[in-house]
């Protein structure tokens, strides 16, 4: 797998600046600072990129699961908001590996050759057998460990993501959950403590958010390219101590995006 530090492009979907400008314009001058090379995917219908394009598993190697959450599927409304990957990957010159199993890439949270998911990927692909899914997904990736967690009750994507990432080989960091009901959070710690993996605690707070599709309060949706951390902060007390939590376990301090 091609882990987040060792990515060198940075693709954004051509929505972005038409759906949220003021955010688009701030973040691209971020980017600029930073001297991330970025550029836009075209011909999207909704800002996800990360959910809907190729996982890459290798230097020329993109893997296209299939798009159709059942967060989105079951609703009319979302329905133009399918984007047409494989046409997108013809655009920009992406050669892909088609599969037609379900799997958002916002569910995907790797290391060179492990991968920690959700098991939301079990309902949302009913017709394999859990073994044969299970043998499938580590074919398609080429990985040697798949590790699943439960999903968190309240968020209704079903994603890793904004739950755990890959610190280094053996230690991940983790959403502070002790707000959380109980048996969640040992359901989830038992999960990272069978797969073998240390965890290290980030600061929590999405319990003021007014919609259950606001991210406020989630520091793991930082973005990290090669030598550079971005991480978001939200005009709450958590990101001092997040941004703190960010500086001591990488390499160069996080840069600050408010």
């Amino acid at each position: 797998m091609i882990t987040d530090c060792q990515t060198n492009i940075l693709y954004l979907a051509d929505t972005l600046p038409k759906k949220y400008p003021d955010f688009y314009n701030r973040f691209e001058q971020v980017l600029k600072d930073c001297k991330i090379e970025f550029a836009l995917l075209p011909h999207t219908k909704d800002v996800w990129a990360v959910d809907y394009m190729p996982i890459q598993t290798g230097p020329e190697r993109f893997v296209r699961f299939l798009y159709q959450p059942s967060y989105l599927s079951k609703y009319k409304k979302y329905k133009d908001t399918f984007p047409d990957v494989d046409g997108i990957c013809e655009a920009i010159g992406v050669d892909i590996i088609k599969t037609y199993i379900i799997l958002d890439g916002g569910n995907v949270t790797r290391w060179k050759n492990k991968v920690i998911m959700t098991d939301r990927v079990f309902e949302e692909n009913p017709a394999y057998e859990r073994k044969e899914l299970i043998r499938k997904l580590h074919e398609l990736m080429e990985i040697d460990h798949l590790y699943f967690i439960p999903e968190q009750p309240g968020d209704f994507t079903g994603h890793a993501d904004g739950m755990i990432r890959f610190l280094d080989e053996h230690t991940v960091l983790v959403n502070d959950y002790r707000r959380e009901k109980e048996w969640f959070r040992r359901a989830f710690e038992i999960a990272v403590r069978n797969a073998g993996l240390e965890s290290v605690p980030v600061p929590y707070n999405v319990y003021d958010n007014k919609s259950i599709d606001h991210a406020n309060g989630v520091y793991m949706n930082y973005l990290q390219m090669k030598d550079t951390v971005i991480v978001p902060t939200f005009g709450i007390k958590e990101d001092e101590e997040a941004v703190k939590v960010f500086e001591k376990f990488f390499s160069r301090s996080a840069y600050r995006d408010s």
